[in-house]
Order: C-alpha cells, then sequence, then structure tokens
C-alpha cells in the first residue's frame, strides 16, 4: 500500500471507470462505490462497468464496490470524487458525519461547478464538512476517459496546496500511459477545468455552424486570454496559461471527437434546441451547468469574459448561434 493507503474512487461513470483502470495500473486494490446496485452486480457478471467504458476489463479481486457512500469514504484514506457536478449535493447529502473526511486526502475529478451555488468543489468541500484546503487535491488535465480506455499516452495533474501529498498521488498515477505532473494551483485548476467546457461548446458551435480550421485556431487563441483574464482575477497568482492542464485540456476539450461539450455544441450549431440536443446526447455536458455558474461569477467580481458570455446567452437566452458569434466576432 502505497502513503496514500486505501484509495476510494466514488462514482459509477465514464471518468470515474478510467480513474479506477489509471489508479489500478499501480495500485493493488480499490475501494469503488457505485450507486446503484444493479450495476455493481453487472460489473460481478461481466468484469466490467456493463454501462460506461465497456471494453475495459477489471480484475474483480482488486476491487472492494460500496453502494453506501459514506461507508465507502470511511473504510478508505484517499478520496477521489468523479461524480458530475449537477448530483454532487445530492450524493453528499447522504453523508451524515462531517467527521467522515477527517484526516483524508480527498481530491476532486468534478469538472464542473455546484450548480446555483456557483462554487467548486474544494469550496463546497471546505464549507459543507469543514475539510482544510491542505487536505484537498484536484485532477486536471487533456485526459479523455475513452483514450485512457484505448490506453493512449494522456496527462494529468495534481493540484494541491500540500505539494508532498500532490506528488505521492502523481507517482501513484503515473504509468506507461500516464504522464503527471503536480501543482499547487486548487481552485485555479477547478475553474480551469470548468471554463475549457464552455470553450468546447462554442468550438462546437462555429463547426455546426461550418466555420473552418482558421477560425477555431483563432477563437481558441482567444479563449486562452479569456481563461488566463478569468483566473488571474479570481484566483491572483503566477501562472503559466500555457501548462497542460490550463491550455492543454482546453485545446483537446474544444477539437476531440469524444468531447460530449464540443458535441453539443455542434448540434445546437446545426440546428437542434439545447433541450433537444441535450436529450440526444444522453449524457451530460458540464459545460452547459459551468456557464451559468462562470456567467454569474464574471458579475460578482465584474470581469469581462465576452465568450463565456456568448455561450450563456446561447443557452440560457435562446440568443441565435448564427447571431451570437458575428456579435463575438466583432470583439475579436
Amino acid at each position: 500500500m502505497s502513503s496514500l493507503g486505501k484509495i476510494a474512487i466514488l462514482g459509477g461513470g465514464t471518468w470515474a471507470t478510467a480513474l479506477a483502470k489509471i489508479v489500478l495500473m499501480n495500485e493493488k486494490h480499490i475501494n469503488w462505490f457505485i450507486r446503484r446496485d444493479d450495476q455493481i452486480e453487472g460489473f460481478y457478471k461481466l468484469g466490467r462497468n456493463p454501462n460506461y467504458l465497456t471494453n475495459v476489463k477489471f480484475n474483480l479481486a482488486q476491487i472492494t464496490f460500496y453502494s453506501n457512500i459514506e461507508k465507502a469514504i470511511k473504510d478508505s484514506d484517499t478520496i477521489i470524487i468523479a461524480i458530475p457536478s449537477p448530483y454532487v449535493k445530492q450524493y453528499m447529502r447522504k453523508i451524515w458525519m462531517s467527521s467522515s473526511f477527517k484526516g483524508k486526502f480527498v481530491i476532486s475529478a468534478v469538472k464542473g461547478m455546484i450548480p446555483n451555488d456557483n462554487i467548486v468543489l474544494s469550496e463546497y468541500l471546505m464549507n459543507s464538512f469543514k475539510i482544510p484546503l491542505e487536505n484537498i487535491g484536484v485532477i486536471s488535465g487533456p485526459c479523455h476517459a475513452e483514450e485512457v480506455a484505448l490506453e493512449r499516452l494522456s496527462f494529468l495533474t495534481v493540484a494541491s496546496k500540500d505539494t508532498a501529498k500532490a506528488s505521492s498521488l502523481s507517482e501513484a498515477i503515473r504509468s506507461r500511459i500516464m504522464n503527471t505532473s503536480v501543482s499547487n494551483d486548487v481552485v485555479g485548476t477547478e475553474l480551469a477545468a470548468v471554463l475549457k467546457n464552455i470553450y468546447a461548446i462554442i468550438s462546437g458551435v462555429c463547426s455546426g455552424l461550418q466555420y473552418g480550421d482558421n477560425f477555431q485556431a483563432v477563437l481558441m487563441t482567444y479563449c486562452a486570454k479569456e481563461m488566463k483574464t478569468f483566473l488571474d482575477a479570481i484566483v491572483p497568482m503566477e501562472r503559466c496559461i500555457c501548462e497542460p492542464h490550463y491550455l492543454g485540456d482546453m485545446l483537446v476539450t474544444g477539437y476531440s471527437q469524444f468531447s460530449r461539450n464540443r458535441t453539443l455544441g455542434t448540434m445546437i450549431g446545426k440546428g437542434y434546441s439545447v433541450k433537444s440536443a441535450q436529450l440526444e446526447m444522453e449524457m451530460i455536458a458540464e459545460g452547459y451547468y459551468g456557464a451559468k455558474c462562470i456567467h454569474e461569477m464574471s458579475k460578482r467580481f465584474k470581469v469581462n469574459i465576452p465568450i463565456v458570455q456568448t455561450v450563456y446567452e446561447i443557452l440560457y437566452e435562446k440568443l441565435r448561434p448564427q447571431t451570437a458569434i458575428k456579435q463575438l466576432i466583432e470583439n475579436f
């Protein structure tokens, strides 16, 4: 067992499944919380997740499954949360004892914000469970779950104020398919993960409207500049926006065929309504919720972010994509 002790993964979706594969490349055992008992039963029958990344086989002797989230946390030392942001509070309400997290290293692999609260997961964990910031980490970077399943080389950054803890987790997940790095920019890394999903939506919208690669290159350039503007306003510190967990994650989410947010945007650009595109996708595009959260934050902090504003107007104010993009180009 590593210095991280027993590692738990919370969540049964695509990203949680990819993280389980990543961790088990080096660790001998994980605890895994999955809400639905029938999904756990499917694991035992098939040796894989019956619903997500079904081509990834697991050695079930290396996994203890839980359908009780509080017990999974109690039995573990390092907790990786990989629950879609709209459902985080719903799951966490089942944790009655704030002391369940006492002394544990809690890592967010959530790529969104808590809807309506407009806060990142680290802030939610500090507020609701009194977890000190030095016991909170973030995993982020250009790393699509589907490419992890295909064992294509990917990159993740572990961010924590406690760089020793971040380094331990970084070492634990480094492998022949995973390159890792460490950062101390916890909130900035979380916000960048939210922003990149929003920027992927507008990239998809422009693709659906048949703007070409030349335009996309310029769009992504302005997205990177806007990301830096926002991060510097909210979390002022020395940072290079060209790091993988900022620019790299934004580029892969904006361009990849595996990006749900780009797919949502492409469908909207082709004429789908927002609601019909969401229903047809049958998977959560975090950028939809993130656009509203970041829009509200930008008003509170008085930060001018026209690209996010444009996505918000398309998604929530029903502004025609053609009109929205033409107006945006005038700001370039």
